[in-house]
């Protein structure tokens, strides 16, 4: 049963635009939009993709105290505004790394899974590269990484999961996948481990969510559709999905 209803959501995945191109994306908290602003440890600046499709813009946050030499490039989840994740990009940022958080065309990573490729060829000062992303957006970094695997050394997923496509299991690539125990995925999570090499570290955070990952308005619901409330705050499971996130990349 497992099998099958991976399989299920990994079509799902596939033809997301077909069920949710009419649906408004969710838009992000206000404390992510303050997010969006620079101060004296991490400078936020917005770049631009070169071709004019929806949303083509991206979100850089550096470190104003240190040079950085590793980068993270963040895809957003499906239907989520990408500003959503600004607060987790900052404070990776003042941990000493860029981050760059990736918008979609019709905030969908499928329309845009090779973006990470503009932002590392912009960022060349950068030696080391992870790329990952949150649910939809994860996958569609693993699609990347597959296709482009000498122009990064990790991935990084938030409760996310490669499909049986964007394999990586044989690819010379560290990989960290970090997720809730209340995640409304939880079997398509552990199915999609099986797609990942090999040594792929598994953070679970107890009492997390799905939706948590990112700062996004779910209003009138706590959390988004299929998904499960979570048992801790939005503060602690981000506190240890930074945690978790940095520490990985302290190590690539």
């Amino acid at each position: 049963m497992k099998t099958i209803r991976y399989a299920v959501c990994i079509l799902a995945i596939i033809f997301l635009p077909i069920t949710v191109h009419a649906r408004d994306s969710y838009p992000p908290l206000p404390e992510a939009l303050d997010a969006l602003q620079s101060d004296n440890e991490v400078t936020v600046t917005v770049g631009r993709f070169p071709l004019p499709l929806d949303n083509p813009v991206y979100y850089a946050f550096e470190p104003t105290r240190t040079a950085p030499e590793k980068g993270f490039v963040i895809y957003p989840g499906g239907k989520v505004d990408a500003r959503s994740y600004a607060p987790t990009a900052r404070s990776i940022a003042r941990a000493g790394y860029l981050t760059v958080i990736a918008g979609m065309p019709d905030d969908l990573a499928m329309g845009g899974w090779a973006r990470a490729h503009t932002i590392i060829m912009r960022y060349n000062n950068i030696n080391t590269w992870a790329v990952g992303g949150h649910s939809m957006g994860g996958s569609f970094a693993c699609k990347f990484a597959q296709r482009f695997t000498w122009e990064v050394d990790g991935v990084i997923l938030w409760a996310s999961w490669p499909s049986f496509l964007f394999n990586l299991r044989h690819k010379p690539l560290k990989a960290i996948s970090i997720y809730g125990s209340e995640d409304g995925y939880p079997d398509e999570i552990e199915a999609g481990a099986r797609q990942l090499p090999p040594d792929t570290e598994f953070v679970r955070i107890e009492g997390g969510n799905h939706t948590q990952f990112g700062y996004y308005d779910t209003s009138p619901e706590p959390y988004q559709e299929h998904d499960n409330p979570a048992l801790i705050s939005r503060e602690e499971q981000q506190r240890q999905i930074i945690e978790a996130t940095v520490g990985f990349l302290s190590g690539l």
